[in-house]
């Protein structure tokens, strides 16, 4: 488990099953650097990691736990590989950001 600290936001990885190098490690870390340019209350990220044991070629899950002041949004993607679930995952965390910065902005105004 690595537990790192940038400017503002605390990140946890958890891998399961296998052990995260720092390579990997250090391109999530970049990735979720980004959400906080978009929006900068994120309190931490709990990122798990998790290869399944299958035959399939997707077993490898992807979960990453954003926390906001209020709330948690989650998000969960399956792929052949980690990074490609991170960029799926902080897509889709992204956009929810969007929406709930929109609906915050709205709410104040």
């Amino acid at each position: 488990m690595f537990n790192l600290t940038s400017s503002t936001m605390k990140m946890n990885v958890q891998s399961v099953n296998f052990n995260a190098d720092q390579k990997l490690v250090d391109f999530i870390q970049k990735k979720l650097d980004k959400l906080e340019n978009h929006f900068d209350n994120v309190i931490y990220a709990d990122v798990y990691l998790k290869v399944q044991n299958t035959s399939e070629k997707e077993n490898k899950v992807t979960e990453i736990l954003l926390s906001i002041p209020g709330d948690e949004i989650i998000c969960k993607k399956r792929s052949r590989r980690f990074e490609v679930g991170v960029d799926e995952c902080i897509s889709s965390l992204d956009r929810q950001l969007q929406k709930r910065k929109k609906k915050f902005s709205a709410q104040v105004a």
